[in-house]
């Protein structure tokens, strides 16, 4: 089976806001993003958002369909692409951890390919502290780290027709600049920036070489 790849420049609303057409086939999306937007996952309280610091910064706020934390994104510093998979497709997988592992192995294939040594998690999702608010800041099933930092995030969601796993490799990762968007107290802010500091790292390759390693490695 062949993938249709798609590549938009688009926002980040209009992106989210794209349905996955029924009948679904296998479809990788390539999002570049025409300004920063603020990505919320599907259940992420918006009290957390200080929308009047994100209106300051010109960053848009958009909420994802997927779970998880927020993710910001900017031109040239992340690589999102989404992977549309049918639900009758041989690589589908009722148990949804188990779903995600066939994503990240194509994504550490991909970094592999360029010279990078990276591993896939393939336990429980892993919590901390700020994992509710930030996605980079746990670690969940098929989600690839490199030297014990985390790389490439992975979202899902799934309908009866399909799952469409969202994707991000960041480029540049400046936790203080994300915390700046959400409202937290200010006793909090600084050992925030340190713990989060350590748990994610750019991807050290160029975005457009990865993604072409990404799309010669899909299954």
């Amino acid at each position: 089976m062949s993938w249709r790849v798609a590549r938009d420049l688009s926002s980040a609303a209009e992106f989210h806001a794209r349905d996955v057409p029924e009948p679904a086939s296998r479809a990788a999306w390539v999002c570049d993003t025409t300004g920063p937007a603020l990505v919320l996952g599907s259940a992420q309280p918006d009290a957390r958002v200080d929308r009047v610091a994100c209106a300051a910064a010109g960053v848009e706020v958009v909420r994802r369909r997927s779970g998880g934390g927020a993710v910001l994104v900017a031109p040239g510093e992340v690589l999102w692409v989404d992977l549309v998979l049918p639900a009758r497709d041989p690589l589908w997988r009722d148990d949804v951890g188990q779903a995600f592992l066939w994503v990240g192995e194509a994504w550490a294939a991909a970094l592999a390919e360029l010279g990078v040594t990276p591993d896939v998690h393939r336990g429980a999702l892993v919590r901390n502290r700020w994992s509710a608010d930030v996605c980079f800041a746990g670690i969940g099933p098929g989600e690839v780290t490199v030297a014990g930092r985390k790389v490439v995030g992975i979202s899902q969601r799934r309908t009866r027709a399909a799952a469409r796993f969202q994707c991000a490799a960041i480029a540049r990762w400046a936790p203080d600049e994300l915390l700046a968007l959400l409202r937290l107290d200010p006793t909090e802010r600084p050992a925030a920036e340190r713990q989060l500091e350590a748990v994610a790292a750019p991807v050290g390759v160029g975005l457009d070489q990865l993604l072409a390693a990404l799309l010669r490695h899909l299954p």
